[in-house]
């Protein structure tokens, strides 16, 4: 059915759409940083830097841009409002995309828009689009935008006349196309619709020379398919010159005239403007060498590895990180989250399975009534659902067959698919409409009632389920522990520190504390997973040393009179770090000596980080405090470190001599060498315990980063522990008093980690 309209699109509905989204993300927004890349792309943004491949230059920009311009005191809220107004917009458009394919199903204007409105709800607050939009966890919240409207700008070329109208718009849609492929190819995967539905509207539009050039220009920028002609194979070569050369050809013969148009040159500049920002902006800005500058893109092949994500070493798709059976379950476990993540897993399973019911009625109404546009959505359905889910290739899902012992996600991946659990709104609208269509019908046949679309209208606040049983879990206001927690770890350390972490949430924040919020920038920052990458290192080695705040000084360090230190914190040269090993393996028992500290290697094979964790030692011990976070596990006893650790709450110091017991130091299991002095006062007088101990009505919801919570817990735990293990004829008041608040402290802590947040394998 290729029926077009005359009716003018509800805009100001759709407005109206978008603002009532963004008001409950409003309402339930993040104040800060959170786990995972929050802290990480907020503070790229922050310093125009790059982040982790594919770089994501479109995103740094405008939100860079965003966070300049908005008014707030706070930089994170800032962007945390850039992710919920690009995903309240992304609705918006999708509130278009569902009025008008729901004009073959419901004539009536304001009914339509009501349809539109509920599924669009729907899709807004499943759980995890809710729980992506109220802070800026990822890019994702940019490429949902980019899809939503072009999808729309696809559904709106169909109803255009023929000639120019329709041919600006499709130069629109590829240029926003490439652009978006520079923030992440989740926004390319709507060319699946709008490819679908231009050939069901017109295919003659689509072997049209210039378009056919325009596509081969989009394929080619947007998988980066043109690099064989830079580096590549011959064979690679060949192909991609064959095929423009083909391409030109084929205008040549077809339509001549089209090089005296503006329009091709047009699409060729779409392309070429869309695109630069991956292959001019990234090293350009790279060459800048910003603080933060994963992979730093300075030559071709480093920016190619950024682009192509050499890094996560990612094998073929034929070779299954887990079984094909399993991946398509695990996003049926996703799916079954997003319409009550509240509730037992009993009435979630029965939510998924009526939202599923609705969605799926949608599309058999879609099928009946609009086939265009059921292809086109039935494409774009599948391509973000099975297809993503082989290319994406993930091993097993982290609570997915619980009790069973497998390769795992290192945490639950169900942002990937964002997407479909929005536009599965979409055909929620399409059900509900139909639905609410059938009944009309059936009320005003019986003739009991004038207004039966009215009086139907009840069927419609089936959308508010989610909005209910998703309040809790998807809901990020007040959660302040990431930023909190790395404030802790920074004032945890002396002044100049060096303080060696092991991954990303103990890390990112770190990032943001002091780059975003200027905290404790005097610390240098290792992390022993990059340590093993080549820019890391070099990161370190540019990065400036900043002097220690001693007028914002926490109260260990406030009478402290610490000389800046002059030496470099590793003995290295830029370019000396390019001949370090990726592996190195001992052949037999060694040692390093520093003073009368001894870091021992077993015979082995050991990694770059090992490396530089041990030249950090040598070039600093007796020059700058060296600690390792709690976060960094047995790593010093690896190193054969034990005796010379001493536990300062969240990090653990390496002591220049052998560790004795005093009155303030005593060995205690589990924490090896403890420094009671040092902290108990950090614990009580430095660090934010309340942002662990809050109340959480779903308890610790994310699983994979409750690590962090639980270093809260043990902390408190074991101090209470110590300080009522004291003899009573020991113990002060102040003590009893401290012991009182640790055990208070801990118990809500414990609280939170047992509460039902946990995902369980449904």
């Amino acid at each position: 059915m290729n029926d077009t309209t005359t009716e003018r699109p509800p805009y100001g509905l759709a407005a109206l759409a978008t603002g009532v989204v963004l008001a409950i993300y409003v309402l339930t927004i993040a104040p800060t940083t959170q786990f995972w890349d929050t802290s990480e792309y907020i503070a790229a943004a922050k310093v125009l830097g790059i982040p982790h491949p594919p770089g994501n230059p479109l995103f740094v920009i405008l939100a860079n841009v965003w966070g300049q311009l908005l008014p707030l005191s706070h930089y994170a809220l800032r962007i945390n409002l850039f992710a919920a107004v690009t995903s309240a917009l992304a609705s918006g458009f999708l509130f278009l995309v569902a009025e008008r394919w729901l004009q073959p199903v419901i004539p009536h204007a304001r009914a339509r828009a009501a349809a539109a409105f509920a599924g669009i709800l729907v899709g807004a607050t499943t759980f995890t689009v809710w729980n992506q939009s109220v802070v800026n966890e990822k890019v994702y919240t940019v490429s949902l935008l980019s899809s939503a409207l072009i999808l729309w700008l696809g559904v709106h070329w169909a109803d255009a006349e023929r000639g120019w109208p329709r041919d600006r718009l499709l130069l629109l849609i590829g240029y926003l196309l490439v652009l978006t492929s520079t923030n992440h190819q989740m926004g390319v995967l709507a060319a699946a619709a709008v490819a679908v539905y231009v050939v069901a509207t017109d295919w003659r539009e689509a072997i049209r020379p210039w378009v056919m050039l325009f596509g081969l220009l989009i394929t080619l920028a947007v998988f980066g398919a043109w690099a064989p002609l830079v580096n590549g194979p011959p064979s690679g070569r060949i192909i991609v010159l064959a095929l423009l050369a083909f391409a030109v050809a084929h205008i040549v013969w077809r339509e001549p005239d089209a090089f005296r148009s503006p329009t091709l040159y047009l699409a060729i500049g779409a392309v070429l403007v869309g695109i630069s920002l991956n292959y001019v902006f990234l090293p350009m800005r790279a060459g800048q060498f910003p603080p933060i500058n994963e992979g730093e893109p300075t030559t071709w092949n480093t920016l190619w590895a950024v682009l192509s994500r050499e890094q996560y070493q990612k094998p073929p798709v034929t070779q299954r990180m887990a079984d094909l059976p399993s991946q398509i379950a695990n996003y049926f476990q996703y799916f079954g989250w997003q319409f009550g993540r509240d509730l037992g897993a009993d009435v979630r399973r029965v939510l998924a399975g009526l939202f599923a019911f609705l969605g799926l009625a949608g599309a058999v109404v879609q099928w009946r009534r609009d086939r265009r546009a059921a292809s086109a959505m039935t494409a774009l359905m599948i391509t973000l659902t099975f297809v993503l889910v082989y290319y994406l290739n993930f091993r097993y899902g982290y609570s997915i067959r619980p009790g069973e012992t497998l390769d795992r996600e290192v945490r639950e991946r169900d942002y990937f698919f964002v997407a479909s659990f929005q536009l599965w709104g979409v055909w929620v609208a399409l059900g509900l409409g139909g639905l609410w269509a059938l009944l009309e019908d059936a009320v005003r046949r019986r003739g009991a009632l004038q207004s039966a679309w009215l009086a139907t209208a009840p069927i419609l606040a089936v959308a508010l389920i989610p909005l209910s049983t998703n309040r809790l879990s998807a809901s990020r206001a007040g959660e302040t522990l990431a930023r909190d927690f790395a404030v802790d770890l920074l004032q945890s350390v002396e002044p100049y520190a060096i303080l060696i972490t092991a991954g990303d949430n103990d890390l990112f924040p770190l990032w943001y504390a002091q780059e975003v919020e200027g905290i404790r920038r005097d610390v240098t920052v290792l992390n022993q997973s990059l340590m093993n990458t080549d820019w890391h290192i070099r990161q370190i080695l540019r990065r400036p040393l900043e002097p220690f705040d001693i007028e914002n000084a926490v109260a260990p360090y406030r009478d402290m009179d610490v000389p800046m230190p002059t030496t470099p914190v590793l003995d290295l040269s830029i370019a000396g770090v390019d001949s370090l090993p990726l592996v190195f393996q001992i052949e037999q028992r060694s040692a390093l000596r520093v003073g009368e500290v001894s870091a021992t290697l077993e015979p082995g094979v050991y990694d770059r980080a090992t490396l530089i964790t041990l030249q950090a030692i040598r070039d600093n011990l007796g020059i700058r405090p060296i600690y390792f976070g709690r976060t960094t596990g047995g790593a010093p006893e690896q190193l054969g470190l034990t005796d010379f650790m001493l536990t300062q709450a969240f990090a653990r110091r390496l002591m220049p001599t052998r560790i004795e017991p005093s009155d303030s130091v005593r060995f205690v299991r589990g924490l090896g060498w403890l420094d009671l002095r040092r902290t108990e006062q950090l614990l009580f007088d430095v660090y934010h315990p309340e942002a662990a101990a809050r109340a959480r009505p779903r308890g610790w919801v994310d699983q994979p980063s409750a690590n962090i919570l639980s270093l809260y817990y043990v902390s408190y735990a074991y101090h209470g522990e110590i300080i009522n293990s004291l003899p009573d004829s020991v113990r002060t008041e102040e003590q009893v008093r401290l012991g009182i608040v640790a055990d208070e402290l801990a118990a809500r802590m414990l609280a939170n980690l047992n509460t039902g947040g946990r995902p369980g394998g449904s």
